[in-house]
């Protein structure tokens, strides 16, 4: 019996020493992953939520195979879908982007397009890189060319964070394209990547204002006498809040962007609801030639479509001041883009589509014989390769984009952009939870996700029989309608003719 007793007294010894062995490897296993986590530069959630930020991982991963069960559908999702994220992500990490066993797309949903595959597409020998178009040719003393196809659109220092801006200027300049300030100014960390620059004008004109708020052309021609800024974009309205200023919280505003911007520390910054020295078309174009004047640079405005009459009195005021008098380029921003902070009522009901907004506005332009004149910067939801060649298809030049930018850099769509509590560092000034980005190594993904956009939509042009990107055309498109069946994109908007009576008329 003592015997049993010893040898139960043994086991139960050496299995609490093993379990006490057990824990401490599983205590050290922790504190390694811990630090792993913290000094690793590849993902902000792991960096900034060390160990239990691997179980998003883990849950993404098993999404691919419980999603039917336990989570939303790939098309489900809004803003943007999880079809639309995965492909921005693996795009930017460079991985394979190639699906099996068919698409989750629908292809009879009223109002989505389809391309037209030509039976004898181009083949890799006879494709040739997207060709550079010149802006402001005929009116800047320092036109700007380019061949670049999806650009960074505007996002202020101050509605993104110091490393999110230093990272998408290194980025841009790897992948050769063009990133917008956005209305907060010229901070150091968009020129410290080296990419060329379009600096934004908003209503209340941060970083080149005087003490009163007015324009003023001594800081104009500081802002231009840096090269890297190429031209100059004056923001008449934005996607989630046509007729209303930029916002961002008092909490938000630390003393750099209050010294950028030339306000309050702490203060919410909250812009005019318009430019109050533009209350007409003839302003517009005041402002316009003041800014080119100035800085002898590429000037242009932006704007979400609401009256489409603005743009026929644009067009008369231009004929009658003459064609120089014109904006080198106009940005058009869809009602549905977005933004750090917005009213919902705004977001929800204001302002048209670009979908629709797009082809009419070129083609009003081209009707006044002013479309070789004016260049077209498409704006709106644009993050994968279709969307982007849908609008080259359209019409537009150019196009750009934040959120998908924003997604190269790590966003996971937390839609925590106005409250500074970003949990991937983007739309955050804390330090804590901006250590997770890691400029160096989010550059390249922004320089990846640009460049496999310009792939994709090469793929989309060569499948269609045309040698690159931008011959692209109405008639490469069909639109699908309520019946499920479609229509020719060049039916429903055909490209017209240059109205020589029309311009007789305005031109008087």
């Amino acid at each position: 019996m003592d015997l049993l007793h010893t040898i139960a007294a043994n086991v139960i010894e050496w299995s609490a020493l093993t379990l006490l062995f057990v824990i401490g490897l599983g205590i050290l296993y922790l504190v390694i992953i811990y630090i792993i986590d913290v000094t690793q530069t590849k993902q902000t959630i792991r960096r900034n939520y060390p160990v239990v930020g691997r179980f998003r991982y883990v849950f993404e991963h098993l999404g691919e195979f419980f999603r039917q069960y336990f989570f939303a559908m790939d098309r489900e999702e809004l803003p943007f879908n999880r079809a639309e994220r995965s492909w921005a992500y693996r795009a930017a990490k460079k991985v394979d982007t190639t699906i099996a066993f068919g698409s989750t797309r629908p292809l009879d949903n009223e109002g989505d397009v389809i391309f037209l595959n030509c039976p004898f597409p181009t083949l890799d020998e006879e494709a040739v890189d997207p060709q550079p178009i010149t802006i402001g040719g005929d009116s800047a003393q320092q036109p700007f060319t380019t061949s670049s196809i999806l650009n960074i659109s505007g996002m202020s220092y101050g509605a993104i964070s110091r490393p999110a801006v230093t990272a998408l200027s290194k980025g841009a300049k790897e992948a050769g394209i063009w990133m917008n300030t956005g209305e907060g100014g010229l901070s150091p960390y968009h020129l410290q990547g080296g990419c060329d620059l379009v600096y934004q004008i908003g209503t209340a004109k941060y970083g080149v204002r005087d003490k009163d708020g007015n324009l003023s052309d001594d800081k104009l021609k500081a802002v231009a006498s840096h090269e890297q800024v190429k031209m100059f974009e004056i923001k008449m309205s934005q996607g989630a809040k046509p007729g209303k200023g930029g916002i961002l919280p008092g909490g938000k505003v630390t003393k750099e962007i209050a010294d950028i911007r030339g306000i309050h520390v702490g203060q919410d910054s909250i812009s005019p609801n318009g430019h109050r020295d533009i209350h007409n078309v003839d302003d517009l174009l005041n402002m316009i030639n003041r800014v080119r004047d100035v800085t002898g640079k590429p000037v242009g405005f932006k704007m979400v479509v609401g009256s489409l009459r603005f743009f026929d009195d644009l067009c008369a005021a231009i004929l009658r001041r003459g064609a120089k008098s014109a904006p080198d380029f106009i940005t058009i921003d869809s009602a549905d883009g977005g933004t750090g902070a917005a009213p919902q009522p705004l977001m929800d009901y204001v302002g048209m589509n670009i979908k629709e907004s797009l082809p009419l506005v070129i083609d009003i332009i081209t009707r006044y014989g002013l479309r070789d004149r004016i260049k077209f910067i498409a704006s709106g939801k644009l993050i994968t390769p279709g969307k982007v060649a849908w609008a080259l298809s359209v019409g537009a030049d150019f196009c750009v984009s934040a959120r998908g930018f924003m997604f190269s850099l790590g966003c996971i769509q937390a839609l925590q952009c106005n409250k500074n509590t970003c949990p991937t560092g983007i739309t955050t000034h804390k330090k804590d939870l901006q250590r997770g980005l890691v400029a160096e190594e989010k550059a390249v993904r922004v320089a990846n996700y640009a460049k496999k956009i310009v792939y994709g939509v090469g793929l989309i042009a060569h499948s269609c029989g045309v040698k690159q990107p931008r011959a692209l055309s109405r008639h490469h498109v069909r639109v699908i309608e309520n019946s499920g069946r479609s229509s020719m994109l060049s039916d429903l908007y055909p490209v017209p003719e240059i109205d020589q009576n029309l311009i007789a008329v305005k031109s008087l």
